[in-house]
């Protein structure tokens, strides 16, 4: 895999036990190295099995993926020391404070001491949660507790970072600073692969997209361009042109 790629998939497919459908149908695609990657689609389509096979949470059916060079299957543990993660759900302790739990996850990552106390302090600063290191989690609001999650995922320095509907429910300041960190971790050289319902913000922040729907890739390319190509006016027209109008639950 050339040195310019984060990540390249072939053929992934995901069908879960009992299910007559596959999740995720044999996609392939290639993630450029410092690049913001949105992958986006409806609910059910597919977003978050790619992206738990990617990061090592759940085991592929078939097809293959390559991590930073390396087979994702054959390399697992180097891969998710050099990965973040920011789920979609708030992965925190909810009874201990900002700070307890920003040092316990340094530590699984062998941050220690001195350094790890300074880089926590570092980011709870620019997320503006420097004031609240010492109060639990579940007193936070659902933008703090949003905010911290981030920093969670990028408190070891990631060379990639997997985001998984990082702004979901979140008041407008809140999403405006998370995705002006992101703008900033991405341009000291991280690779963010992203995954969002809100049009707008992708169309802003990512510089690739794929668009995925019942588990197959029906789009893909820098917004821009696709917009173009679809004689559409941005990015929620084009998303609705590709994947329709009907409700998904």
């Amino acid at each position: 895999m050339p040195a310019e790629t984060a990540i390249e998939v072939v053929r992934l497919y995901k069908q879960y036990k009992g299910s007559g459908e596959a999740a995720v149908n044999h996609i392939s695609f290639s993630i450029p190295s410092g690049s913001i990657f949105g992958l986006l689609g409806p609910n059910g389509a597919g977003k978050t099995t790619t992206i738990s096979m990617l990061c090592g949470l759940l085991a592929p059916t078939s097809g293959t993926a390559t991590i930073l060079g390396l087979k994702l299957k054959d390399n697992l543990k180097l891969i998710k020391q050099q990965i973040g993660v920011v789920p979609q759900e708030i992965a925190l302790y909810p009874t201990l404070t900002a700070y307890e739990n920003l040092r316990y996850i340094g530590n699984m990552y062998g941050l220690k001491g001195q350094n790890l106390k300074e880089e926590i302090m570092r980011h709870l600063e620019i997320v503006g949660l420097s004031a609240h290191a010492d109060a639990r989690v579940e007193t936070f609001s659902g933008g703090m507790k949003r905010r911290i999650n981030l920093v969670a995922g990028i408190l070891h320095n990631p060379k990639i970072l997997f985001l998984d509907e990082p702004t979901v429910g979140v008041d407008v300041q809140s999403r405006n600073l998370i995705t002006e960190h992101l703008h900033l971790i991405n341009k000291r050289g991280c690779t963010i692969i992203y995954t969002s319902h809100l049009m707008e913000e992708a169309e802003k922040l990512c510089t690739d997209i794929a668009v995925i729907d019942n588990g197959a890739i029906i789009a893909m390319g820098k917004p821009q361009q696709l917009i173009e190509d679809h004689h559409t006016n941005n990015l929620e027209q084009l998303f609705l042109k590709l994947t329709g109008k009907t409700l998904r639950d």
